[in-house]
């Protein structure tokens, strides 16, 4: 990938982090990264092209993620929290929504292959979350567990939906309020 393109990549995604699709324009972007407006269409032709690479692109960083908290010999519990702890991180002290989050608030005007990814990093999340769940089961340390695929969508919902109430009134512990009651449950 070239220099320019991962510029391009890296403040995209800030920005509809914490402007949201909507909120942002070319010309915004070629002013962060210091090129000409035009440039920004050779890599990316159409706004749509450039939201489904900064989405593909969060999907493959979360999936290595994921990975790298599976080859640690953690408990179901510790494997709940790491992925909470990441999702409080990118609330970015509630300046900012992780990707998926912040394209979901302009679902109806993003193209039908980001909605597409969206989901697809969505369902890698529920199973990821689903064997976590199924491991705290089975190694005791998640208090309660009787379908892991349950848990693991009311977690990722709970996630989402902590992200927006914090980051409305720009208040991380409203995040950390919400999820008390889950993280109670973890040994």
């Amino acid at each position: 990938m070239t220099d320019t393109k991962t510029a391009l990549l890296r403040s995209a995604e800030h920005a509809v982090r914490t402007k949201g699709f909507d909120g942002f324009s070319y010309a915004d972007l070629a002013a962060d990264v210091g090129i000409r407006k035009a440039s920004i269409h050779h890599h990316f032709p159409a706004k749509a092209d450039l939201s489904l690479a900064v989405m593909q692109q969060y999907h493959d960083r979360f999936e290595a993620l994921c990975a790298q908290i599976d080859a640690t010999p953690a408990s179901g519990a510790a494997r709940l929290r790491a992925m909470a702890d990441q999702y409080r991180a990118a609330l970015g002290g509630g300046d900012t929504l992780c990707l998926c989050v912040a394209f979901s608030i302009s679902a109806d005007r993003v193209r039908v292959d980001v909605r597409a990814a969206m989901a697809a990093f969505r369902a890698m999340m529920v199973d990821w979350l689903t064997a976590a769940f199924a491991r705290g089961r089975d190694d005791g340390t998640i208090a309660q567990v009787s379908h892991p695929r349950e848990d693991a969508t009311a977690m990722l919902a709970l996630l989402e939906g902590a992200q927006l109430a914090a980051r409305a009134q720009r208040d991380p512990t409203r995040f950390d309020a919400a999820l008390r009651p889950l993280l109670a449950r973890l040994g």
